[in-house]
């Protein structure tokens, strides 16, 4: 009888302890820097190479907190991640394309970086792109 509530007592331990990890996985809820997604494109090749390309306000110019936001989005095996982040206080575009350029021209002055994750997993990030 005794064995039996041991086991009990070390499986709801175990229980508990899996439910707290799981709920404490940091996010980008936990970033600084008050970040909005306002566009967000996906191709919809599910058999190839998937494209996410997202644009994103921020508050401040927190370098490292924007390429951890970066690092939280998604990313598939041989497929291609870029964010394009902005100031809020600053116009951002309400949509972004795949290829080459991934957002109106008319905002390249105002993009304060963009993270890339290629298909190989490599990542850049680079401050001022289009300065």
């Amino acid at each position: 009888m005794k064995l039996k509530h041991i086991l009990i007592l070390v499986l709801v331990i175990l229980i508990g302890w899996f439910i707290y990890d799981t709920l404490s996985i940091p996010s980008v809820d936990d970033l600084k820097g008050d970040f909005k997604e306002v566009a967000m494109y996906r191709n919809e090749n599910n058999t190839g190479p998937i494209v996410r390309v997202y644009a994103v306000t921020v508050n401040d110019t927190l370098w490292q907190e924007m390429q951890a936001y970066g690092d939280y989005m998604p990313h598939t095996k041989y497929g291609n991640t870029k964010v394009y982040f902005f100031h809020q206080d600053t116009p951002a575009p309400g949509k972004v394309y795949a290829g080459e350029a991934n957002i109106d021209a008319q905002f390249n002055t105002y993009v304060l970086a963009r993270y890339e994750k290629d298909a190989m997993g490599q990542v850049s990030f680079i401050k001022h792109p289009y300065k």
